[in-house]
């Protein structure tokens, strides 16, 4: 099937299946074990949507996936939306606690396991009642992956016809939880359609072939996923990032396109035997999910083929920015202008739109770019909306109230807490998350700009500042610091001496203290609540 602009609203499922019928031979789905062509992925998926049905799955029910990323997970995942399921991934790296929470939240009547998740699911604590939570939700049936065959329907199973509308709920991605419990944030099928249809403008197609190190309880991950199966694309799976194996695959299977975070970037770059691998086949490059410096950008370009995109927005969705590096490399320290048809706009503290100004006249307001001569110095909230927005967090209407901004026409958009302001020529700069940013003695500090200042050292690899408790200035900036591997000094007083001796007095860090590596979660986001709860120094 060949999609273009012209081409309406088609489910994940419905395009699998025109793969298989016009390239049943070609291959589809791959990973370390296993090679699926179109028409086993295709066959395999039937199985999986027929075996849940024949189980009583009614249209909307959540399906829970706790497995690595592999060929048997994607196809678990691509048989529940088949079936009409509603998929939740979890992942393997939360508390048995958080993952019964997610579990209820999410109202999952299968869990599918690997040895993972197994062991995660034995320790979760018990329920009143043998419910997931307190007498309202039975507890769902179990499959471990290694027991599937026996489960599956008969080979040729073919299961009732479901067609999705654009509404109806495609996932429930579970937050990170950096910042406290995860919130089940349901995206319906039209957003991830919309994920499809931008993969045509980056050379998704019969003859990409992808490959994802990061988890596909990930959004980062989905969102390459989608234009690669959708666009007819091949899809190469790693459980796991390693470099020197992500570097042997690459060259391998002749890869044209991947998603990778900003940190398995930086180690692709520092690994010894990464000028002796052939990586020519590389078309694009895409990142999300975590900053993103101009100087690692620009390391990029210069040493890996193929264009470079970074995309910036949020799980929930609304307004994303896009950066073509390749085409703008003197805006490397932006994160692109909005995408084709999303409405991207600064709010103030008190939920005021201060950018593009609301007084502006119609011929000079540019909404949703803040381009040309009207850009400014003024710093925001950045809100946006589109055609890909989340449904809302499962089950919580106030935690979804709080995460929406309207304006004065009623339009929903989503907060991203991320503060910034648009250049003359459109281009987002961001500041810092606002949650992250210190305040200390009266004045706001943005720790991504001391951290800026903490890597022009030549022995910072990696830098991380947070807000401690203190005292005199109510909120003290401190950083963790990741010394590169060649350089033992300088110590951690010399190094603050030389951080406070090239700054303004208010951003003065109160301490500085190392660590061999900065705490990330899968898709490599720094958890900065752990490194706060981690300080135990003194400080003024």
């Amino acid at each position: 099937m060949s999609v273009n602009e012209e081409t309406p609203f088609t489910p994940l499922s419905e395009l699998v299946h025109a793969h298989a019928q016009a390239r049943p031979a070609d291959e589809a789905l791959c990973d370390e074990v296993q090679r699926l062509t179109w028409a086993q992925l295709d066959a395999r998926i039937d199985r999986v949507a027929a075996s849940l049905q024949r189980d009583g799955l009614i249209p909307g029910d959540a399906v829970a996936l706790w497995a690595g990323s592999t060929v048997e997970t994607a196809c678990l995942f691509l048989g529940a939306l088949r079936a009409g399921a509603a998929v939740a991934p979890l992942s393997p790296s939360v508390t048995p606690q958080e993952g019964r929470s997610m579990l209820a939240d999410a109202g999952a009547r299968w869990v599918f396991l690997d040895d993972v998740g197994q062991a995660l699911w034995e320790r979760m604590p018990p329920a009143d009642g043998g419910a997931l939570h307190g007498d309202s939700l039975p507890s769902p049936r179990v499959v471990h992956q290694a027991d599937l065959s026996a489960w599956l329907a008969p080979e040729g199973t073919v299961p009732q016809h479901w067609l999705a509308e654009p509404e109806d709920p495609f996932n429930i991605i579970y937050s990170s939880g950096t910042t406290g419990t995860p919130k089940g944030i349901v995206q319906p099928h039209g957003m991830r359609w919309m994920h499809v249809r931008r993969g045509m403008a980056y050379g998704y197609g019969p003859h990409s072939r992808t490959l994802l190190s990061t988890p596909l309880y990930s959004n980062t991950t989905l969102v390459a996923f989608m234009p690669t199966l959708g666009l007819g694309g091949c899809m190469h799976l790693m459980p796991r990032f390693d470099a020197a194996r992500w570097l042997q695959r690459a060259q391998a299977e002749r890869i044209t396109h991947t998603m990778l975070v900003p940190v398995q970037y930086r180690r692709l770059l520092e690994h010894a035997a990464f000028d002796g691998h052939d990586l020519s086949s590389l078309q694009m490059k895409f990142c999300t999910s975590a900053p993103f410096s101009a100087d690692l950008k620009r390391r990029v370009l210069r040493r890996m083929p193929g264009g470079l995109v970074e995309f910036y927005g949020m799980t929930e969705g609304g307004g994303t920015c896009i950066l073509e590096a390749h085409h703008h490399p003197d805006k490397l320290h932006t994160v692109g202008q909005p995408s084709k048809g999303h409405d991207v706009r600064l709010i103030d503290e008190e939920g005021q739109q201060v950018w593009p100004a609301v007084n502006a006249a119609d011929d000079e307001a540019v909404i949703g770019s803040a381009a040309g001569s009207h850009a400014s110095t003024v710093t925001g909230e950045v809100v946006g909306r589109s055609p890909a927005m989340m449904t809302g967090y499962h089950g919580q209407p106030q935690k979804t109230r709080e995460a929406e901004w309207y304006d004065d026409q009623g339009q929903r958009f989503i907060r991203t807490g991320d503060v910034g302001r648009f250049d003359e020529d459109g281009f987002l700069i961001l500041f810092d998350r606002r949650k992250d940013m210190v305040i200390s003695g009266g004045f706001n500090l943005y720790p991504s700009d001391l951290e800026a200042l903490l890597m022009q050292h030549p022995a910072v690899a990696e830098a991380a500042v947070v807000g401690v408790a203190s005292a005199r200035w109510g909120e003290t900036p401190v950083a963790w610091v990741v010394r590169r591997q060649s350089d033992s000094s300088p110590s951690e007083s010399s190094l603050l001496e030389w951080f406070n001796a090239r700054c303004g007095k208010t951003q003065r860090l109160a301490g500085l203290a190392f660590i061999d590596e900065l705490p990330r979660s899968a898709i490599g986001k720094v958890l900065k609540r752990e490194l706060r709860d981690r300080w135990q120094q003194p400080v003024v």
